[in-house]
C-alpha cells in the first residue's frame, strides 16, 4: 500500500507545534470543503486533510506515526512492521464517525480500511455535517489621547477577510461601531465577539481581537495611565510663587507654584491621569523656566537691574 506523509499533506514539518497543525488544517479544510471547493479532486483532497488531521492532533496517535520513521517518501511502498496494527504499535485508534479513512490509516491504527461502498457514502454524508469555527482575526485601530481619556463610541473601517461565493478568500471593508472603555491603554486589545472569520457549516465566526495604539498628542505625554506635560513658567512665578491655570484631559484646573520653584521640578495633580481600577493615573507637570526677550532699551534696563541688584552665579559648583 502506499505511505501517506501525513507532515506533507498538511504542509508542515515534522516538529511542528500543535497550534501550527490546527491552523493548517483549518486554512486546507477550507480550500478543499467539497460544498465550497473549485478546486480538482477536492473530496480526495479533503479527505486526506481530514485524515492527515486525525492523526497530528492527537498526541498518541501523532507519537506512534512518529515511530515509522521519517525515512519514508509520499507514495513509496509500505509495509508496516511486524505485529504493527490493531493489536500493535498503534493501539488500535478508531477513526473518526462515518469518515473514509485509508488502508494506510487502518494498517498503523487498526479498524476498518478505506475504499468501500459503504465507506465512502458515510464521507459524503459527514463532508455535510462538516462544522468548523471561524477562525480569530486580529487588526489595529488608532485613537486620540482624548478618546482613551472618556471611552465612548467610535465608528471604524477595516479590512478583513471574507469567503467569497466560489469559497475563495477575499479582502472586504467592514464598518465596525465599536465602544472603546475609559482608561484604555497603547497595546490593549478589544474583543468583538463573532465579528472575525465566518464559520464553515453552520458553525459560529471567529473573534476579532482589535489593538489599540493611543496617537501621540500635541501637549501631553502616555507613560502607563499617568500624563505628562511640559509646563513653561516666567522667572517671576517660580521665583515668587504664583497661581496658574494648566490644562488636563478633564479640563483647565488651577495649581500653586510655590515660591523659589526650579527648572525641572515635577508637581503633581493626583488622580488627573487616565481612568482606572484599583487607581487611576495622576498628571505630571515638568517646569520649564521661559526668559522673556529684551527687544527695547527699557527691557534691557531691568535685566542690567537684575543683574545689579540679585548678583547670582548658577555656574559656581562647576568651577
Amino acid at each position: 500500500m502506499e505511505y501517506k506523509d501525513y507532515y506533507k499533506i498538511l504542509g508542515v514539518s515534522r516538529d511542528t507545534t500543535e497550534d501550527e497543525i490546527k491552523r493548517a488544517y483549518r486554512k486546507l479544510a477550507r480550500k478543499y470543503h467539497p460544498d465550497v471547493s473549485k478546486e480538482a479532486n477536492a473530496e480526495e483532497h479533503f479527505k486526506e486533510v481530514q485524515e492527515a488531521y486525525e492523526v497530528l492532533k492527537d498526541k498518541q496517535k501523532r507519537a506512534a506515526y512518529d515511530q515509522l520513521g521519517s525515512n519514508w517518501k509520499s507514495g513509496q511502498e509500505f509495509r508496516p512492521p511486524p505485529n504493527w496494527g490493531g493489536s500493535g504499535g498503534g493501539g488500535g485508534f478508531e477513526e473518526a464517525d462515518g469518515v473514509d479513512f485509508s488502508d494506510f490509516f487502518a494498517s498503523i491504527f487498526g479498524g476498518g480500511g478505506g475504499g468501500g461502498r459503504h465507506q465512502r457514502s458515510g464521507f459524503r454524508q459527514s463532508q455535510h455535517a462538516f462544522h468548523q469555527r471561524g477562525s480569530d482575526e486580529h487588526a489595529k485601530i488608532a485613537i486620540s489621547l482624548e478618546e482613551a481619556f472618556s471611552g465612548g463610541s467610535k465608528t471604524v473601517n477595516l479590512q478583513v477577510q471574507e469567503m467569497g461565493p466560489h469559497g475563495q478568500m477575499q479582502n472586504i471593508m467592514r464598518k465596525l461601531k465599536i465602544t472603546i472603555p475609559k482608561g484604555v491603554v497603547s497595546g490593549q486589545q478589544l474583543r468583538l465577539t463573532q465579528q472575525g472569520g465566518p464559520g464553515m457549516g453552520g458553525a459560529e465566526s471567529g473573534d476579532l481581537y482589535l489593538e489599540i495604539d493611543v496617537r501621540t498628542h500635541p501637549i501631553f505625554a502616555l507613560q502607563g495611565r499617568d500624563v505628562y506635560l511640559t509646563l513653561p513658567v516666567t522667572p517671576w512665578e517660580a521665583a515668587l510663587g504664583a497661581k496658574i491655570t494648566i490644562p488636563t484631559l478633564a479640563g483647565p484646573v488651577e495649581m500653586k507654584i510655590a515660591s523659589g520653584t526650579q527648572a525641572g521640578q515635577k508637581l503633581r495633580l493626583k488622580g488627573r491621569g487616565l481612568p482606572g481600577k484599583p487607581n487611576p493615573g495622576d498628571q505630571y507637570a515638568m517646569l520649564q523656566i521661559v526668559t522673556p526677550p529684551a527687544h527695547t532699551e527699557s527691557e534691557r534696563a531691568l535685566y542690567e537691574q537684575m543683574a545689579k541688584e540679585m548678583p547670582f552665579n548658577p555656574r559656581k559648583g562647576l568651577l
